[in-house]
């Protein structure tokens, strides 16, 4: 029988008894037609998971009496970072929820000249929510008991100039150097690679100047096959080589 799991954004503890938010009880009653009595497995996206059981709370609300926790953990051991240039619409979901389900720890939407999504401080807080419900929704499917990290939508400069303790690459179909290879000599110049940032461009990709600014800030530009892919897959496409060659994927 397929297990039932739950995202529930608040701390479940053992033994109590929490009232699903609206949109979970929603998704119980109207897609999944559970009853009261049935088992599922709640997850609040701090590590572990919960059994639980439902239990009816009227015409419109819906508890569910919390069980014995899990220290069930499925998260890679290869840290990537993705800056994804903000797609538009569909496509962005699309990358925030297979990123997730490919096990990306952080998404920090990036706003690009190319950008065809331009978004303003309301919208960008709107669209942060819905893609932090896409990713939790993708947990659900994937079996990961914690969230990847969702970023509030920011410049490209302020992208780069983020510190972190990782290799920096971007995609370039004219790079002298290919994805394998740069991973290849990371791994023989250090201890292996935990983390990694990898920036990709929006539809139309970067242009010269932002290029440039990321390889400033520390970028190197690599090559991923002879052809040029579009930024949903070039994104998708690069973290499962990444999770294949240094990663939890086989």
């Amino acid at each position: 029988m397929r297990e039932i799991r739950l995202h529930v954004p608040q701390p479940l503890q053992s033994g109590e008894l929490v009232e699903l938010p609206p949109e979970v009880v929603r998704h119980v009653r109207q897609v999944l037609r559970l009853r009261e009595g049935a088992e599922v497995v709640l997850f609040d996206g701090r590590g572990g998971e919960f059994v639980a059981h439902l239990q009816s709370a009227g015409r419109a609300g819906m508890l569910a009496r919390v069980g014995e926790h899990r220290a069930i953990e499925r998260e890679s051991p290869l840290g990537i970072t993705l800056l994804q240039g903000i797609a538009r619409g569909e496509r962005m979901d699309f990358v925030v929820q297979k990123a997730t389900e490919l096990g990306v720890q952080r998404i920090v939407p990036v706003m690009m000249a190319r950008c065809v999504v331009q978004l303003g401080a309301d919208r960008a807080d709107r669209r942060r929510e819905h893609w932090l419900a896409v990713a939790a929704s993708a947990c659900e499917q994937c079996g990961r008991n914690r969230l990847p990290l969702i970023s509030e939508p920011v410049t490209l400069a302020a992208a780069c100039d983020a510190r972190a303790e990782s290799l920096r690459w971007l995609l370039d179909p004219e790079a002298d150097i290919t994805l394998r290879e740069a991973l290849a000599a990371a791994t023989v110049a250090a201890a292996p690679v935990q983390q990694i940032t990898l920036l990709v461009g929006p539809e139309g990709g970067l242009e010269p100047q932002e290029q440039q600014l990321a390889i400033q800030a520390g970028f190197r530009a690599l090559r991923f096959g002879p052809r040029i892919l579009r930024t949903e897959t070039a994104a998708l496409a690069t973290i499962a080589a990444l999770q294949c060659l240094a990663g939890d994927l086989s």
